[in-house]
């Protein structure tokens, strides 16, 4: 039996440094304390503002709370939880990274949220505690729970594109790969991967993220022996050939619901990407024994995963590193002022 206590909140907050203001901008030297209480004096109606615009995307487009919560995922592992996946700097961008490119979505709803918090409250709210606000909020909306979201992070100035490259888990890498990208950000190798891959409850995959499991699993033309017969069948006619970018449900039985679901599938093999079900197939994983106790319930999968939210949002960026709250999410502040770069060299990335 795996059991796992509550952490209290105090392991929860990052150490407090030390900001100084350069012109008319804040630029950090360290991230601030984290606490969920950090814009309750100067921007009291953030999540407010947040949950409006979200709210406002949702009704357009269903799968937006999924592609907020991955763009939180995709921040945190690549130098921290910085914002640093929003920046479009042609040279280090993240976007075009392997496993962000025409993938991870939702800039523009992040932007609008930027926009709508810069008019009530300027230069107070960064990018990065946005995202970590809209992927909770996202969560929420979805039928998950909810948890208080620590805030204070600044944002970087530069983007990361090769450490996007290599630090993010792969919807094909083995178990003890993805167990060694979580260790490397300081999250727990069964408890956290298990949480945090029941991210994939809701939200959808593109047959190129999984078609090897049904043509060439492992070189010979064969399938992935831990793929559902009937599940395979149904995938064929989605994905008839290889390196599709069509859209199936990451869950096929409840895809816009965060809930349980998720583990069921992987039960009886109906993981749709090879990084969730070998987290039940691996023979002798101390995974397995978490997926049935979340399984059969909820409610510790809920506790669990809003717990390993925040130890994955609590991800620093490297010591001393410079931050700043940005003005635009996607260009550094120019020379630490108040000006940025123009909207017109944004980087289009969706799909």
């Amino acid at each position: 039996m795996v059991v796992w206590s509550k952490m209290s909140f105090s392991r929860h907050i990052v150490t407090a440094l030390f900001c100084v203001a350069l012109l008319e901008t804040p630029v950090c030297v360290a991230q601030d304390q984290l606490t969920p209480t950090y814009y309750d004096q100067t921007c009291p109606y953030v999540n407010h503002i947040i949950r409006k615009i979200l709210l406002k995307a949702f009704l357009n487009d269903t799968r937006i709370t999924a592609s907020l919560l991955r763009l939180h995922f995709h921040d945190c592992f690549v130098q921290g939880c910085d914002g640093s996946i929003l920046l479009d700097d042609p040279n280090t961008t993240e976007k075009v990274a392997r496993p962000n490119a025409n993938s991870v979505r939702g800039f523009e709803v992040i932007d609008d949220m930027k926009a709508a918090l810069e008019n009530v409250c300027s230069q107070t709210v960064s990018c990065a505690d946005i995202v970590a606000i809209a992927a909770e909020q996202s969560v929420v909306l979805s039928g998950g729970p909810s948890w208080a979201v620590p805030l204070g992070r600044k944002d970087s100035r530069s983007a990361n594109r090769s450490l996007a490259n290599t630090a993010l888990p792969g919807f094909n890498d083995p178990l003890d790969l993805i167990k060694a990208k979580f260790a490397a950000v300081g999250l727990d190798t069964s408890l956290d991967v298990v949480a945090l891959s029941g991210a994939h409850t809701f939200g959808r995959a593109q047959c190129l993220a999984f078609d090897q499991r049904l043509y060439n699993f492992s070189g010979v033309g064969d399938q992935d022996p831990d793929l559902n017969e009937t599940l395979a069948a149904r995938l064929r006619e989605i994905c008839p050939t290889v390196g599709l970018t069509n859209l199936t449900n990451l869950d096929q039985t409840t895809p816009d619901d965060f809930d349980n679901v998720y583990f069921n599938n992987l039960q009886v093999e109906e993981g749709l990407l090879r990084s969730d079900q070998i987290l039940f197939s691996t023979q002798g994983a101390d995974t397995v024994e978490i997926v049935n106790q979340f399984s059969s319930n909820q409610t510790a999968f809920f506790e669990a995963f809003a717990e390993s939210m925040i130890r994955m949002g609590n991800v620093r960026p490297p010591a001393a590193v410079v931050g700043e709250v940005r003005l635009n999410c996607r260009v550094i502040n120019a020379n630490n002022s108040i000006t940025t770069a123009s909207a017109d060299a944004r980087l289009v990335t969706s799909i």
